[in-house]
């Protein structure tokens, strides 16, 4: 049975990271069951969800479903099924997210309601589902939401994007001031260029070693979850230290 105060650390704790199947959220999940928590992935793919639960059975506990988070149904399923299987969740990442770059003439409307959807309504509805289980163990949690540098940098092409993260850097700042005397606490990492395959693939393109390495994130999301109880991090920004030519 759980005690009422959440206790410092990550071993032992259960922990939801979104979007997980590759990528930093791939990263963040491998490092958390290295760290000795439960984790619990999602992605909309039901075979990349089933290839990534089974190659990360050997670090832990690793639970996968099949959950599109711009869908409150598909939430509501999965963290039901998390808090099921866990006996409660300690942890939210909110990590899945979508980007599409083009002017605010060239971006189509439901390109928008994608990036909307997955970027922000997405991350609302897995914080709205997981407070109660917070509450329901009488024991806070940890939120973290992976924003962007894109959150306070305006560019080019990027209205949709910058919008969404804008807006999730604003719903995270207020969500903390909400819910931090329920022992809730949140905060959003804002990475600069990272080497994925959200904007092609990780690692293709000779000469972007320069990027910061999903590891680096998960290493980032691990400082942040062994914060002393009584300290919250509200924003941390990382970028590469030499960035390359793009």
């Amino acid at each position: 049975m759980k005690e009422n105060k959440i206790q410092d650390g990550i071993a032992g704790k259960a922990a939801i990271v979104t979007g997980a199947t590759r990528g930093i959220g791939r990263a963040i999940a491998e490092r958390l069951l290295r760290e000795g928590a439960r984790v619990a992935i999602c992605g909309v793919d039901a075979g990349r969800v089933d290839g990534a639960a089974r190659e990360m059975a050997g670090l832990g506990e690793v639970f996968g479903a099949v959950a599109d988070v711009s869908k409150l149904e598909d939430v509501r399923r999965f963290m039901g099924g998390v808090e099921e299987r866990f006996g409660g969740v300690d942890i939210l990442v909110n990590n899945a997210g979508a980007g599409v770059f083009r002017s605010v003439a060239e971006l189509a409307p439901e390109e928008w309601e994608k990036m909307l959807g997955l970027n922000l309504t997405g991350v609302y509805y897995c914080c709205h589902e997981i407070l109660p289980i917070f509450r329901k163990n009488a024991a806070g949690g940890d939120i973290i939401n992976i924003s962007s540098l894109a959150a306070v940098n305006a560019f080019a092409g990027g209205a949709g994007y910058n919008a969404t993260k804008f807006g999730l850097n604003g719903f995270s700042e207020a969500m903390m001031l909400d819910h931090r005397k329920e022992g809730v606490r949140v905060s959003s990492i804002m990475p600069g260029s990272v080497d994925t395959d959200f904007g092609g693939a990780a690692g293709s393109r000779q000469g972007d070693e320069w990027k910061i390495a999903p590891e680096d994130v998960a290493d980032v999301v691990v400082t942040l979850l062994r914060m002393p109880r009584r300290t919250t991090v509200s924003r941390v920004e990382i970028r590469p230290s030499i960035p390359g030519k793009k």
